[in-house]
């Protein structure tokens, strides 16, 4: 497989798979956007695998085998469907941009403790997990961008699983997980029972308000990432904060009811959003 149609099968999983990271990335340039892609599309795999039907012990196998494959040349390695583009155009991204293998095999380590765990005690124990599975993210992609400030990279992609957390609430109980940390669940009287009936009680809402608080909080603690980026850069990723900042305010609207499923922004809000950068 040639790297150019790797690049290109990793930007159609983008943009079919990724809800707001797509609308975020096409204001790259070229070599920027697709090394990007690279990276959603070896998260995706990683999540897909984490998610998926397979027995634990089949998952844990294809997650470990993704590690190792990271120290391999692509495409000797056959252990998904789709998996060469996504490792050819990974490697190749790699060679371009100082992406570190550490923030990868966190990812990797971020699926992995899902197969483990599945509730949290309290937020140190949730914000650990969250920095392996959306911090990493944050940390391969800012070398991507051009700036050093790993560490608002980071607390970026803790803020977006944060609203994750908020906006999956239901799908997550349908996978048998609880990220909601269990003494805030017992702190605001809301139950796990409530979660799985649905009831978007005064409780709930309490609760949501404080974790939609502390969401909020990291974005904008994150966002001072900002200030080291190019132009195209800052553009991309205040585009796709601002998407996750719109679906939490979409939550926020519907007094937390997410049990019935996420709120979805439309094509034109997403451009909107985009336009509204692009004007700054």
């Amino acid at each position: 497989m040639s790297v150019d149609a790797a690049y290109a099968e990793v930007e159609r999983l983008t943009r079919r798979r990724a809800r707001n990271f797509a609308y975020g990335i096409m204001v790259l340039p070229r070599e920027k956007r697709r090394a990007i892609a690279a990276i959603y599309a070896f998260a995706r795999c990683v999540d897909d695998v984490a998610d998926g039907d397979l027995p634990t012990v089949e998952k844990r196998a294809q997650l470990e085998a993704l590690g190792v494959a990271l120290d391999r040349t692509p495409p000797s390695n056959r252990l998904l469907q789709g998996e060469d583009a996504m490792l050819v155009a990974l490697a190749d991204a790699r060679s371009r941009f100082p992406i570190p293998i550490s923030s990868l095999r966190a990812l990797v380590d971020g699926g992995l403790q899902d197969l483990e765990q599945q509730r949290y005690a309290g937020f140190d124990e949730l914000h650990g997990y969250c920095r392996k599975v959306a911090g990493a993210v944050g940390v391969a992609c800012v070398a991507v961008y051009g700036s050093d400030d790993v560490v608002r990279a980071e607390t970026l992609g803790v803020a977006l699983q944060l609203i994750n957390i908020i906006r999956d609430v239901r799908e997550d109980w349908e996978l048998g997980r609880v990220y909601i940390p269990q003494d805030e669940l017992a702190s605001f009287g809301v139950t796990e029972d409530d979660i799985a009936a649905g009831r978007a009680t005064d409780a709930w809402r309490t609760l949501m308000t404080f974790q939609a608080e502390r969401a909020r909080a990291c974005l904008q603690e994150g966002l001072g990432l900002l200030r080291s980026l190019d132009g195209r850069s800052a553009l991309c990723v205040s585009t796709f904060a601002g998407l996750y900042r719109a679906t939490l305010e979409r939550i926020e609207a519907r007094g937390f009811d997410v049990f019935d499923g996420p709120p979805h922004l439309s094509a034109l809000t997403k451009l909107r959003i985009v336009g509204e950068g692009l004007r700054r």
